[in-house]
């Protein structure tokens, strides 16, 4: 891991964005909800465990005190998508953006372990660093 102890305390944000795909048919059961429970309410806990665990799984990430995680899941009957955007801040001495994409890929997987049952051929993709704040760096947005 980097030395970031002589780094000063800021505050910085992270937003990290993909989409799962689906045929229309099964994002509307999604939304719609299953036996088991509500699958996005269930996404949106994955993400935010999957936030808070991001060192557990990622060998060289700092652990990070984190002061706030939210995802927003928008669902698009119509088009067969799930658009997940995952916020993560922190005032630390490290960025939050392994914590945002790992908050956002495990919503998606928790979407998809429940899509697979309507649709075989569901896919994740687009995963992405949105925005950042904070740090050495500044500020980043992603031009789409």
């Amino acid at each position: 891991m980097v030395e970031v102890g002589g780094k000063p305390v800021t505050s910085r944000e992270a937003v990290a964005e993909c989409v799962i795909r689906m045929e229309p048919g099964a994002c509307a059961a999604l939304i719609a909800g299953t036996p088991k429970g509500d699958p996005l309410e269930a996404a949106r806990v994955a993400g935010l465990m999957a936030a808070k665990r991001t060192p557990d799984l990622l060998p060289f990430c700092h652990p990070v005190a984190l002061t706030g995680a939210s995802l927003v899941l928008e669902p698009d009957a119509d088009a067969g998508t799930i658009r997940v955007e995952a916020t993560v801040s922190a005032n630390d001495r490290t960025g939050v953006e392994m914590e945002a994409l790992t908050a956002a890929a495990v919503a998606a997987l928790c979407l998809y372990d429940t899509a697979k049952a309507f649709d075989r051929s569901a896919e994740i993709g687009g995963l992405h660093l949105a925005a950042k704040s904070g740090g050495k760096s500044g500020d980043y947005r992603r031009d789409n």
